[in-house]
Parts: C-alpha cells; structure tokens; sequence
C-alpha cells in the first residue's frame, strides 16, 4: 500500500498477520509499548512473552498484525480471542480483545494506527466476533474514541 502523509515523501507501508518467525520482534515491541506506557523494567520476562506468543499465534487466538515501513517494522497491533458462554446478544460467545497496539514514535500521528485497528475490527467481524473490547492509554484513547468505541463501567476486576 502506497500512501502519502503530510510532510513526508511517498513511502511503501506494508501491513502483514504476524508469523512464528516474529516472535521475537514482538516481543521488542511488546518491551518497547510498555515502556511508553510507563512500566518499570524491574525484571526480565522475555520468556513469559515468548510463550504467550508461541501457544497464541499456534492455536489462533492471537490474530497480530506487523506495519512495516522503511524497511523496518514500524507498529503492531493484535486482538486475542476469548470464547464466553453464549447469550442472548452474543449466540457465538467469542469476544475479543485489542491489545499490543504500538507504533514507533517517528510513525505516530501518520494514520498508522488508525488503519492498523480498522484491520484488526474487520478481522473480528469477519471471525464471527460481536463485541472488542480494550484498555486504552492516555495515548491511545483518542484513536479509539474516533473509531467508536466507547467507556464503559461494565467489567469489575480483582488482582490476587
């Protein structure tokens, strides 16, 4: 997909299903969006992430996409599928959630991200997918508010 931003010149941005040969790109940029997001790198845990990417992408509950540009990968995003009992307003059960959503700081506010999530929405829908649901940094919450989503107060949570 070629595509002209405003004060760049025209470049090459390539969107693609992340693969188990990424790994351990996404495992950099997984790093890389927590550490924007403000976490503190107390420890390693290279190896928790290899293995949530490894079962996630095998089995198909992880759909991540890469965004490539300039010969380099410049952003990613992905949802992970959950599947809940079924009900009234969700007779297939499956909901997802965004997650991983990180562009590098030289690409932000290119129109990235936004292509990236209308990507990942189309995907869920096609996937039988009836409700996404995310937690958004300050960062990313305008995005997601111009692409319709919404706050809501519907999800308790306990940390043990």
């Amino acid at each position: 997909m070629h595509k002209t931003w405003e004060g760049w010149e025209c470049w090459r941005v390539e969107f693609r299903k992340a693969t188990m040969n990424d790994i351990e790109t996404m495992i950099d940029l997984r790093k890389a969006q927590l550490m924007d997001e403000g976490a503190v790198a107390d420890r390693d845990m290279e190896e928790e992430l290899f293995h949530f990417f490894e079962k996630h992408l095998s089995d198909g509950t992880l759909i991540q996409y890469l965004v490539a540009a300039d010969n380099q990968i410049v952003a990613c995003g992905a949802f992970v599928i959950y599947h809940f009992p079924p009900s009234y307003s969700n007779r297939s059960g499956k909901k997802a959630y965004i997650t991983n959503m990180y562009t590098n700081k030289a690409y932000r506010g290119k129109g990235i991200a936004t292509n990236l999530l209308t990507r990942l929405v189309e995907e869920a829908r096609e996937a039988g997918i009836k409700k996404l649901w995310l937690g958004a940094s300050k960062m990313g919450r305008p995005v997601y508010k111009r692409f319709g989503f919404v706050e809501t107060e519907e999800y308790m949570e306990l940390n043990l």
